[in-house]
């Protein structure tokens, strides 16, 4: 069910790779990735993504700026947005950095509540 959600959702934009839905602790629910996008390995992405976004959602507490919901990653190679979506659960999705990432926002936005409720 999860699989087929992340792929619809990297599959609506130009430049999608990969979609990962994982657990705060590092271990993956589901994950999709393009065939032959830029080699990315979601899963060791993912698990890095865990501890850094662990880390944010400390640091915005700590700052009392309220809880952090939206995290975006920008490199020379990929653009990863990420999705708080429990306390247990986030989703990401990596699209390469000349797509339009202002799109991936919007479709992630539109598909966070679906995967939150199917949680």
């Amino acid at each position: 069910m999860f699989r087929d959600t992340l792929q619809k959702m990297v599959n609506r934009l130009d430049g999608g790779v990969a979609a990962i839905l994982m657990g705060f602790d590092g271990i993956a629910v589901e994950q999709y990735s393009r065939e032959g996008r830029d080699g990315i390995d979601i899963q060791t992405v993912g698990m890095e993504l865990a501890h850094a976004v662990t880390q944010m959602r400390k640091a915005v507490e700590q700052l009392d700026l309220g809880e952090a919901a939206e995290i975006t990653i920008r490199t020379d190679k990929l653009v990863i947005l990420t999705y708080v979506l429990s306390e247990e659960y986030f989703v990401a999705c990596a699209v390469r950095p000349d797509s339009s990432f202002g799109k991936a926002r919007y479709v992630m936005r539109l598909t966070a509540p679906q995967i939150r409720a199917d949680l």
